[in-house]
């Protein structure tokens, strides 16, 4: 919501000149509920649309008839008669060729919404609430860089030629916004643009004006992108496009100064919609970083608890969490010490104990060689006696061996 509390009123011939001041309206200092003004929007959208359907007797105009059970087919009803192809065809179901759709679009359907009067107040005044906020504004996608203050008010608008009306924007520092709409307009995409809905474009700023300004009605028709609007039937389509808060407004001095008397004040109900009265901030401060810290709020909360933890909810692995394992089995600590230090050990006498395991692989190298050659020796001396008996008791018992 806007805080300011005087708003200026700039020259439409001479941008630069400021004409008068007018008191900010109360209506700028209601709640922005963009809940409100979504659900209002989505409702209102639904207004416009023109009821249609399929005919009721579509896909229905068949004399046909099941055939009932016991003939192996399915109990859908079929087309009599006989000595055409569509004899004994399925129709009537959604399944079938030539049926009737399921759950048909009629016309009976309920096209439209009724909206509480107060609701639909309520979003207007948010909408409006919301195009005094620049953030908003320019999140919506309007290029306002170069306008000199939101809410914008021009003394009037009341010029007989379009060309003239679009030098006294320009001057006031919507060029970039107009080029940015002329720029914007391309063919829709889809079924749509055969169904004179052939071309899509951005909004552009919005005009509110008072019967004393009908003239700008005539002279705007024809601007690209912009688009008019009577004070006295502010329309919530208009301004929150899409349901989108942050329309870019040009307010004509005599349209802004009447905001009062249509949606009254903070204390006063309006003078132009019967009971209504103004929706009340539910907070004068929005920033909860700055209603938690204050001190009016830490005095009496409770003071930070620390973080005791009664029981560890995690199960851990003692295979592989040295704590754990620890309060298991107190001696592993000692075991693993043990065996870093054997480990750092066998890497110091590394050299010596290689040195001493060749002498001892040189020394049974040299037995094996001595063992081998007199095993060799042995089976000699062993194969000559063998001989040597066999040929003694080859004698003694047939002679002596032929030579």
């Amino acid at each position: 919501m806007a805080t300011r509390n005087l708003v200026r009123v700039f020259s439409s011939e001479n941008p630069n000149t400021v004409t008068a001041e007018i008191p900010l309206p109360d209506v700028f200092r209601a709640p922005i509920r963009s809940d409100i003004v979504k659900s209002v929007f989505n409702d209102l959208s639904k207004n416009r649309r023109q009821a249609h359907g399929v005919n009721k007797d579509a896909g229905m105009l068949y004399n046909a008839e099941s055939w009932g059970t016991g003939r192996a087919v399915a109990r859908i009803p079929r087309v009599g008669g006989s000595g055409t192809h569509r004899s004994g065809q399925g129709a009537f179901g959604n399944m079938c060729r030539g049926g009737r759709m399921f759950n048909p679009k009629m016309t009976w359907r309920r096209w439209h919404r009724k909206v509480n009067l107060t609701l639909k107040r309520h979003a207007v005044a948010s909408a409006v609430a919301a195009s005094a906020v620049p953030s908003l504004v320019l999140a919506r996608g309007h290029r306002v860089n170069q306008v000199a203050e939101i809410p914008f008010v021009v003394d009037k608008l009341s010029f007989d030629k379009t060309s003239k009306l679009i030098a006294a924007l320009r001057k006031l520092g919507l060029a970039e916004e107009l080029d940015k709409v002329t720029n914007s307009r391309k063919i829709r995409a889809g079924q749509a643009k055969s169904r004179n809905r052939r071309y899509v474009q951005r909004k552009g700023p919005l005009i509110v004006y008072d019967s004393e300004a009908t003239a700008v009605k005539q002279a705007s028709s024809n601007i690209s992108g912009v688009e008019i609007c009577h004070i006295d039937r502010l329309n919530l389509l208009q301004l929150a496009p899409g349901g989108h808060l942050g329309r870019l407004i040009i307010w004509t001095k005599n349209a802004f100064a009447k905001l009062n008397d249509l949606f009254g004040t903070i204390d006063c109900p309006s003078k132009l919609k019967k009971g209504y009265i103004l929706e009340r901030p539910l907070l004068t401060n929005a920033s909860v970083s700055r209603i938690i810290n204050s001190d009016e709020v830490q005095s009496i909360v409770k003071a930070k608890k620390s973080n005791a933890i009664l029981h560890d909810r995690k199960k851990r692995n003692p295979l592989k969490n040295k704590a754990i394992m620890s309060k298991l089995n107190p001696f592993d600590k000692i075991r693993k010490a043990n065996l870093t230090k054997k480990a750092e050990d066998s890497k110091k006498n590394k050299d010596a104990k290689l040195k001493e395991r060749r002498a001892s692989r040189k020394a049974h190298r040299k037995q094996g060689r001595q063992f081998i050659s007199q095993y060799r020796k042995g089976l000699e001396v062993a194969n000559q006696d063998t001989i040597k008996e066999y040929i003694d008791y080859v004698a003694a018992t047939k002679g002596a061996l032929p030579q």
